[in-house]
């Protein structure tokens, strides 16, 4: 009872974007002087000079000019730099790295190691600009330890919305595969489901246990370790049940999907996003559109998973390999697309796949497929802020929002790859680089 009151209470002050890193200590303020500003990448508009105060761990003012304080007053001077909102991801997994221990890790690592790994890749994701993250997909103890964690201000990281365990049909991809008989039964997912019931039941304990949003599979993917293709693994009810179940608990639904009849099916079942998305059709934009839905592309992750699956030394198996080598080269063109028909779209990068850290090589990827650099900017700012339901708080900066800001040298309206070279971040009114 103890610990469902203490998640439930966590869950309210996330919600309210009230965590002590985003209540730095009062007293002094601090007077940030920005030889350029996007304070608000909807607009794209950019200004020069221009001092943002911060108090408390949210943003005071903005002012033009380089305003002396008023009082005592701690003093950043960025005026070589381009400043712009803290970055959002809206799909990572914090809590491990792909890569040739995969499998021996989990029959190796606690709870409690995942956390310690976790801490560690949260303070690289937040060093590389990205002050909001989704974690869509990893163990309910850790992952729900360590987004109370940085909270509480004990643990360096971005801000964490969390998934917990993934909703999978029962051997599905969200499932274990690819060890004995015996291993897979101990290791069996605690969320795995079949039928229309069972998965609503699923879906309310994971509520219960703490889940900011609700990650589904609705079709198989690339690095379990099956060869059962890439499309649709729940049915239509099953998908319906969670969406609805989700929805009256207050959740929204994120769903994984490569295949057409699973993007199709999931949009259908009223999920709120398609992360990656491969082998949308024409129907499938239609259907975005209709529902309202969102994209989260995570074009990194099919180019990590292309490059690796090449190596004549991968550590995949030939199953993973074979669905890396047909899904990965095709996400791009996907990006390319969907952007052009007009769907909604997110940043996230599937992190955690790829090296966490090295999170804004999406852009790179989402500009080579077409995106201007401020729509790729929006993306992981505005538009994702949108999408997590978070617009009150993040994505731009405004009197009243999360002193949420990075600083980069040079300019990303005309060179995106500025991003990877982030020189300052501040979360909640904290420096943290």
């Amino acid at each position: 009872m103890i610990r469902r009151l203490f998640l439930a209470a966590a869950a309210l002050v996330f919600a309210a974007g009230l965590g002590p890193n985003d209540q730095a200590a009062s007293g002094l303020p601090t007077v940030i002087y920005a030889g350029k500003l996007l304070a608000d990448p909807a607009t794209g508009k950019v200004t020069t000079q221009q001092t943002v105060t911060v108090r408390d761990g949210k943003i005071e003012k903005i002012a033009d000019g380089y305003v002396a304080p008023e009082g005592a007053a701690n003093i950043v001077d960025l005026k070589d730099s381009f400043v712009l909102p803290g970055l959002i991801d809206c799909h990572v997994h914090l809590l491990s790295q792909s890569g040739p221990t995969g499998k021996l890790d989990d029959v190796t690592k606690t709870s409690a190691d995942l956390v310690v790994d976790g801490s560690v890749y949260a303070m690289r994701t937040l060093k590389a600009g990205f002050t909001t993250v989704a974690d869509v997909g990893d163990d309910n103890e850790a992952i729900f330890a360590l987004r109370n964690g940085v909270a509480a201000g004990k643990i360096a990281g971005p801000r964490i919305l969390a998934s917990g365990s993934i909703v999978t049909p029962e051997g599905g991809h969200g499932d274990v595969h690819g060890y004995r008989p015996d291993v897979m039964a101990i290791l069996e997912s605690p969320t795995a489901c079949s039928g229309a019931d069972t998965c609503r039941r699923v879906v309310r304990r994971q509520i219960q246990a703490g889940a900011d949003l609700i990650k589904i599979v609705a079709t198989g993917g690339v690095l379990d370790d099956s060869a059962t293709g890439v499309d649709q693994q729940f049915t239509d009810e099953e998908m319906a049940a969670i969406v609805q179940t989700a929805h009256s608990m207050g959740r929204m639904v994120k769903a994984h999907a490569h295949g057409t009849i699973g993007i199709n099916a999931a949009l259908k079942a009223g999920v709120d996003s398609i992360e990656h998305g491969t082998y949308l059709d024409d129907e499938s934009i239609k259907l975005f559109k209709a529902k309202g839905a969102w994209l989260v592309p995570t074009l990194m992750a099919g180019d990590f998973v292309a490059k690796e699956a090449a190596k004549p030394d991968t550590w995949m198996s030939p199953a993973i390999k074979a669905k890396a080598l047909s899904v990965g080269p095709n996400m791009l063109d996907m990006g390319r697309r969907a952007h052009a028909a007009g769907v909604k779209m997110a940043f996230g990068t599937d992190s955690g796949v790829s090296p966490h850290g090295d999170n804004a090589y999406e852009f790179v990827l989402l500009v080579k497929a077409g995106f201007s650099t401020i729509d790729a900017i929006r993306m992981a700012t505005t538009w994702a802020a949108e999408h997590l339901r978070l617009s009150g708080v993040v994505g731009s900066l405004a009197p009243g929002k999360a002193a949420d800001l990075i600083a980069v040298k040079g300019d990303p309206l005309s060179d995106i790859s500025e991003l990877r070279k982030v020189s300052f971040v501040m979360k909640g009114g904290v420096v943290y680089k």
